[in-house]
């Protein structure tokens, strides 16, 4: 078995920065379940390293990736792992080409807009796949795709829905020439989201951790909802973490199903 060398090393330490990642339209995919759905999947994979352990165990799904795969000792697996608890194994895979999407009626659409942490991007792609989303639009200065803590929280998500980063105020203009559906959004004056009638398709916008949606988009939305709190006490939590209204919002569009 082939081991991993220094250079190789270094070469997969530097897909953890952006600007590398970007350089070589390449990136990064940690653990078993993830390298697993990948090894399945029509993506470009590049080089395989894994521990003895994990090489062994799975050497008949890795028999046509053999000169692709490469044996790395624990130290060597903790140097090069982008986690405190490294995996097993570990992939660097081509970047796929974005594709355009092309709006239709019948679907339901997710817009971030300038969603900061890479968790909740992964999170969102996760729950996209589950509800049947095809179609995440990020705005230009979202979270990234491929950062590893985004790729760990998709649990292989990412393999499933067609995310892109675009002017969401430029793709709402696509939306809606190419549909007769409405645009939505979550303010704090919104309409109650349990109280509201809702479609079947449409265009969803969640807004930044903080700020919430750009006063440009604001604009763009036909019917704004809220989330309410059914706490009673007098002091709680502001606000939900993104991630988590966007599950309680594509469940809600998708009760109607």
């Amino acid at each position: 078995m082939k081991q991993v060398s220094k250079s190789k090393i270094s070469f997969i330490n530097s897909l953890k920065l952006k600007k590398y990642r970007i350089k070589e339209k390449l990136f990064v995919v940690e653990g078993e379940k993830i390298v697993s759905e990948v090894l399945k999947s029509n993506l470009d994979i590049k080089l395989i390293c894994g521990s003895p352990e994990y090489l062994e165990k799975n050497e008949y799904d890795l028999e046509k990736f053999q000169d692709l795969v490469f044996e790395a000792k624990p130290e060597e697996m903790k140097k090069i792992s982008s986690f405190v608890t490294p995996s097993n194994v570990l992939a660097i895979v081509s970047m796929p080409e974005s594709r355009n999407i092309l709006y239709k009626n019948e679907d339901l659409y997710l817009a971030l807009d300038e969603i900061q942490d890479p968790g909740n991007l992964g999170t969102i792609i996760r729950i996209c796949d589950w509800f049947g989303i095809k179609n995440l639009i990020c705005s230009l200065n979202s979270a990234d795709l491929y950062s590893p803590k985004t790729l760990q929280a998709t649990m292989g998500a990412f393999l499933r829905v067609n995310v892109i980063y675009a002017n969401i105020a430029e793709e709402i203009v696509k939306f809606k020439n190419n549909t007769k559906n409405h645009v939505f959004g979550t303010f704090l004056n919104g309409e109650n989201i349990y109280k509201s009638s809702l479609p079947k398709a449409g265009f969803i916008i969640m807004g930044n951790e903080g700020k919430g949606i750009n006063k440009n988009l604001e604009a763009m939305v036909d019917k704004k909802l809220f989330i309410p709190s059914f706490s009673e006490l007098d002091i709680h939590a502001e606000s939900l973490n993104v991630s988590v209204a966007s599950a309680i919002i594509c469940s809600e569009f998708r009760r109607n199903l």
